[in-house]
Formats: structure tokens, C-alpha cells, sequence
């Protein structure tokens, strides 16, 4: 993810920063402080609220069918060849260990094409996230696809990193003259949540006592070292602070930790993080004073927006505060302005208090932490709703700005993308500007959204099933193999699907002895109607089949969709069936511009053979098979309909998503 919103692909850096500056002026906006002797302080914990659904250990699931093969290409490109394909950002730079900072360290090989200068010295966390980043979505592909050869080398990994802790539980990038004396930018809890996220990911996986003992430490350093009400861990003299305020994101690393130790401190510190963040003068949209303000729009650095999202939740399910829950519905209407037909919210770096529509860049970084976002809310609220948001993201949006069959992806992409030759949608205005193209590494702008794309399959396989008090929960649906336990009895369903691309999925369910429990289905909000091989009822919308499974038991269901015509924020026309949004690809030629020594990965620009925005008036559109339509169009060249058949836009290059309505 960008690590600031100021751009860094940058020719004379004092220019772009003041720019930068002007862009997010708007937010330098002071926030209330609430005293802690109000009754209304939106602080004050209540009474934390228990998580409607269970996650389960993220090596209980298996992907298989399409989704493993998408996991696959990842390992064998970027997610796992990314440290010899930027070794001097990743395997030299020893960030955590003896390359610690000090304040001796003026300047860092960041990877990013840029001036010198002293302004850099802001920027210096930035590989730390690279690495570990990198390093979660490594150690879960490997994982998940239980490729041994990757898994011992993430070992190997995680065990240096292990090395580095100091005696008092310190792990991170500060030698002792700098570390928790910050009164600007720094990467402290930024640096701590990358690493510590891929930790436990690994921790989940070995169970090793070990590697909690030294999170835990680590993370009660920092506890220790900011003291929960008496301390102030975001203030910053620079309301322009990047990877101070990423350091938000530490909430995930609490809530995950306090699952697994059942200790409250943990989400308690959550609502103290939040609460300095809110009270601080810094440039962020997700402040308690600035969410509750209808007027205020989402202004900031796209991806610090989404990823805060879950803090908030976090927060507000930590103190029950009905004031948070206020803050938290009216930044949930904010992201919904700002979201595009496909799921993807703007963030070509800045968000600009613009609203979504198909012309609009979004960034992968964006992708992957809404996507987590919305499986949160999921989580914790049961409202099938947010899978549909997660899933309607992921196969829309990501897998469109994926390659198809490449292992790349688009650092920044669009809906409605017409050319991908480096600006958005062919714009030269910025000659430095790359990020519209593919790249398995996208270098000269920032190696960090490679490392989240290396992430977001995993992080939704991952959630495709959670638990519940009366058994399992199929909450995101997709070719996978569930092995788990249901009151001490192992039970394995294996789902079988080509799900989004068919609509029927079929589940083999087997439990080792007889047992009854509550099998829940999502059932999509775009289901017009369900068949099911077994009986069932719908509550909250899930399929329940509420039984007793004996050793082997099949299950199939199919979901009938319609084709729907739906309309974007400024009025375009776009098309969705089933889960799926539909585009009109176009013909394109690429140009590979740069290889490298990994067979296979190279970067590469695409060009339009005949781009054409075609615009629509009434056109008949009529469903065809495999989630496509036939749609009549007008084209403005020519001047006559034309029909065109409109494809899934996962998975596609060049396409037009929306059009324009004309009378």
C-alpha cells in the first residue's frame, strides 16, 4: 500500500509535497476532545460486544478448483519469488535486526524512483511493510497449498525475525535512542503490524508456544511502553504523518491476539488507540469528530481510509459505545459514495472527496484492505450483507485488475479501462506516472501493492468459513475442502463449484460419527430463487439445514439469477448477473517493456485496438449462458446500435463497464 499520500515518483519532491498538501487541506480540520468526565464520551467502554461468528484456524481451509489454481499462480510468480525479484529491499535491508534506525540513518534504498533529500527520511519504514507484507501472504499461500519446500523457507524467515527480539520483548525497527519518542513521522506500530500480522499467522499454523510467548512480549512492550490513557502514541507536530497514522492498522494485530489469549486488555488498548487517533490534529478521514460529520467527505490517502475501518469497528465492538456505532454507520455510508460498480473504492492515491464511478483509479492496496474491511464487519455483526460486499470486491475488482493469466497485476486500475499504458486511461500529463499497467513488481512506484495482492486470496479463502453456537457458517462461497471439529467430532465438507462463473454448488459432507448441527449457507442477495437437494429454512439470509449428519451426506444447491441493470453515481448504465459485474472487453496489443530472470514474469503495457465508449439508450439486453448478456448499444462513431456481448470483467484486460446514458 502507498505508505503516505504524497506521491513519491516524483522529479523535484518540495513541489509534490506542497501539492500533496493542498490536496488534503480540507481535512486539516481540529477535533473535538472529549473529556472522560462526560457522559457522552464516545470513549467510555460499556460493554464490549462478543463477535457474531467464530473465525477458524486459516489452515483448517483448503482452496481447490479455480481458487487454488488462482493461489497457485501467485506462488510460482510474485508471492513467491518477490524477495529475489527486489533483494535489495527485501533480503539486504535487515530492518528489523542490525539495519535497525538510528538516528545516524539518513537515507534508504526504497526501491522508488525519487529525488534525494532530507524529506526522505519520513519514508525510511517503508520496507518494513515490503517485507512482512510480503511475508503474510507467503507464509498463508504456502500454507494453504502445503507446498513443504515454501514452508520451510518461511520458517527460516520467521525464525531470524524471532532472533532479532530484544530481552525487554522489543521487536522492530528502532534502535533504543529512537524507538517510542516520536513526536512525527515514524513507522513504530506500523512496522509491528506487518511483522506481527504474518507472525501470527504462522503461530496459527505450528502452534508453536514459542512463537506466542514472543508476541505477546512484543506486544506488551508496546503497552508498556504507551501506556493505556497516559500516553499519546499518534501525536505528531506534521499533520501529513503516513506511517504513524497506518499505525492504526496495530488493532488487527490486538484483536487477533485477543482471541487466542482471551485477554480483554487487548481490545481495551483498542479503544485507547482509536481514541488518541480521533483526539490527534492529523490528516485522516476515519476520526471520530470528522465520521459523525455528514458534510465532511472521505478526502485522504485511500488505503489509511479502509484500512481504519476496522479499528473503528474494533473500537466500538470493545466499548459497546453506542456513540461509536453512530461513527462507524456514517463512515460505512461515506465508503459507500466512494465505491465503484465493480466493489472498488476510489484510491488512486488520494480519494478527494470524489464520488465512485467507472473513469475513477482504484488502488490493489484498497482492495485488499476494504476486502478485510467488510469480512470484519461480517465477523462481527453476522449480516450476510458484508460477504456479499467482500465477495462482490474480490471477484469484480481484484480479480480485474489481476492478470489473467500472468502473474501480475495493476498497481492502479479502473472500471472502465480503455488503455493501460502507465497513466490512466492513456493520460501523459504525469510523465512519471506507471501505475496504470502490469508489473509483478511495480518498483518504480512502491513494491507494497505486489505484497497485498500476494495477500487477498489467501485472506478470503481463509474466510470462506467461520463457526457459529449451533455449527459451521459457509459465508463465502467458492471451490474449497473444510476439515474442523464440531463438538470434538472431526467433520470435512468438500464444496465443489465453479462459483461466481456457475451458480450451483454441491457439498459432501462427512463426520466422522453421526452428529447433529446447524449447517449454514449464505444465501446471495442476488438469488431470485434457490433449489436445494435437502430440506431447509431461511433465517437472516442463510440456508439452515439443521440435522443429523451421518457419515456421508451430499448436498447440492442451485441459485437463479437475472441479468440486472443497475446505475452508477454519476448515472452510467452497468450490468450485473450473479455475483458478477459485465463488461465489454476490448481487443488490445501488449507490449512487453521490461523481463525478468523468473520465466514468466515481466512487466507490460496494453493499447486499445479500437477503442470505442459506447453509449446506451433503452438498448434491449437479454441473459446469455455462462453469466453473459447481450446488450444493443450505441455507437457514437458510427452512429448506429450495434450489440454487444457482455463478459464477466473478471479476469479481463481492457473493457467498458459502465455507459453512458444518453436520451
Amino acid at each position: 500500500m502507498r505508505k503516505t499520500g504524497l506521491s513519491i515518483n516524483m522529479e523535484h519532491p518540495k513541489k509534490y509535497f506542497l501539492l500533496g498538501l493542498l490536496t488534503i487541506c480540507f481535512l486539516q480540520i481540529k477535533n473535538k476532545v472529549f473529556s472522560q468526565s462526560n457522559n457522552k464520551d464516545p470513549f467510555q467502554k460499556i460493554k464490549s460486544i462478543p463477535p457474531a461468528l467464530q473465525t477458524i484456524p486459516f489452515n483448517d481451509i483448503q482452496p481447490s478448483g479455480w481458487l487454488k489454481m488462482e493461489l497457485q499462480k501467485n506462488l510460482n510468480g510474485f508471492t513467491g519469488h518477490l524477495d529475489s525479484l527486489v533483494p535489495d529491499l527485501i533480503l539486504n535491508d535487515d530492518i528489523y535486526g542490525t539495519k535497525r534506525l538510528s538516528k545516524q540513518v539518513k537515507s534508504k534504498n526504497l526501491g522508488a524512483i525519487s529525488a534525494e533529500g532530507d524529506w526522505q527520511v519520513q519514508f525510511l519504514w517503508w520496507n518494513s511493510e515490503t517485507q512482512c507484507n510480503w511475508l503474510d501472504g507467503y507464509i498463508r499461500t504456502a500454507i494453504l497449498l502445503k507446498d513443504q519446500q515454501h514452508i520451510k523457507k518461511a520458517e527460516k524467515i520467521v525464525n531470524a525475525l524471532l532472533a532479532t527480539q530484544d530481552k525487554d520483548g522489543y521487536l522492530g525497527i528502532y534502535d533504543p535512542e529512537l524507538r517510542y519518542k516520536f513526536d512525527n513521522e515514524n513507522g513504530e506500530l506500523w512496522a509491528k503490524t506487518t511483522l506481527f500480522r504474518a507472525l501470527l499467522g504462522w503461530y496459527e499454523y505450528k502452534k508453536d508456544p514459542q512463537v506466542l510467548s514472543a508476541i505477546v512480549r512484543a506486544v506488551d512492550n508496546v503497552l508498556k511502553a504507551y501506556p493505556i490513557n497516559q500516553s499519546r502514541p499518534f501525536y505528531t507536530t506534521n499533520p501529513n504523518a503516513g506511517g504513524l497514522t497506518h499505525g492504526l492498522a496495530f488493532t488487527d494485530v490486538l484483536e487477533q491476539l485477543a482471541k487466542i489469549t482471551r485477554k480483554n486488555q487487548y481490545l481495551d488498548y483498542c479503544l485507547f488507540l482509536y481514541k488518541d487517533f480521533s483526539n490527534q490534529v492529523i490528516n485522516e478521514d476515519a476520526q471520530y469528530a470528522k465520521l459523525l460529520d455528514p458534510n465532511i467527505s472521505l478526502m485522504g490517502h485511500g488505503v489509511h481510509t479502509y484500512e481504519h475501518l476496522r479499528s473503528v469497528l474494533a473500537a466500538y465492538y470493545a466499548s459497546g459505545n453506542p456513540a461509536l456505532k453512530m461513527a462507524l454507520y456514517s463512515f460505512l455510508k461515506k465508503i459507500e459514495k466512494v465505491t465503484t460498480a465493480s466493489g472498488g473504492p476510489v484510491s488512486d492515491e488520494f480519494i478527494g472527496g470524489r464520488t465512485g464511478n467507472g473513469l475513477l483509479g482504484y488502488e490493489f492496496c484498497s482492495l485488499h484492505e476494504l476486502m478485510i474491511g467488510w469480512i470484519d464487519l461480517l465477523e462481527k455483526s453476522g449480516d450476510n450483507l458484508y460477504a456479499e460486499k467482500a465477495e462482490h470486491l474480490f471477484f469484480n475488482a481484484a480479480l480485474g485488475n489481476t492478470h489473467p493469466t500472468e502473474s501480475a497485476i495493476c498497481y492502479l486500475k479502473q472500471d472502465n479501462s480503455f488503455q493501460l499504458t502507465g497513466g490512466n486511461n492513456g493520460d501523459t500529463t504525469d510523465k512519471h506516472q506507471t501505475r496504470y499497467r502490469y508489473s509483478p513488481v511495480h518498483k518504480e512506484a512502491a513494491v507494497c501493492c505486489i505484497p497485498n495482492a500476494g495477500r487477498i486470496v489467501p485472506y478470503f479463502i481463509q474466510n470462506m468459513w467461520m463457526k457459529d453456537a449451533q455449527g459451521l457458517v459457509a459465508t463465502l462461497l467458492g471451490p474449497s475442502v473444510l476439515n474442523t471439529t464440531v463438538s470434538n467430532t472431526a467433520v470435512s465438507i468438500t464444496e465443489t463449484t465453479e462459483y461466481p462463473f456457475e451458480n450451483n454448488v454441491a457439498f459432501q459432507i462427512t463426520a466422522k460419527s453421526p452428529i447433529r448441527f446447524s449447517l449454514k449457507i449464505r444465501k446471495p442477495q442476488w438469488a431470485i430463487a434457490v433449489k436445494s437437494s435437502l430440506p431447509y429454512k431461511e433465517l437472516n439470509g442463510f440456508l439452515v439445514y439443521d440435522q443429523v449428519w451421518n457419515l456421508s451426506t451430499k448436498l447440492v444447491i442451485d441459485f437463479t439469477s437475472e441479468i440486472s441493470k443497475k446505475f452508477t453515481s454519476n448515472k452510467e448504465v452497468y450490468f450485473q448477473k450473479g455475483a458478477l459485474v459485465l463488461c465489454h472487453e476490448i481487443n488490445a496489443s501488449q507490449q512487453i517493456t521490461k523481463t525478468y530472470p523468473i520465466a514468466g514474469l515481466h512487466e507490460s503495457t496494453y493499447q486499445a485496438i479500437q477503442p470505442i465508449a459506447y453509449q446506451y439508450s433503452k438498448g434491449v439486453y437479454a441473459s446469455m449462458p455462462n453469466n453473459s448478456c447481450s446488450v444493443w448499444v450505441l455507437n457514437p462513431i458510427t452512429g448506429k446500435q450495434e450489440q454487444l456481448m457482455l463478459k464477466p470483467m473478471a479476469r479481463t484486460i481492457l473493457r467498458q463497464v459502465s455507459f453512458k446514458m444518453i436520451p
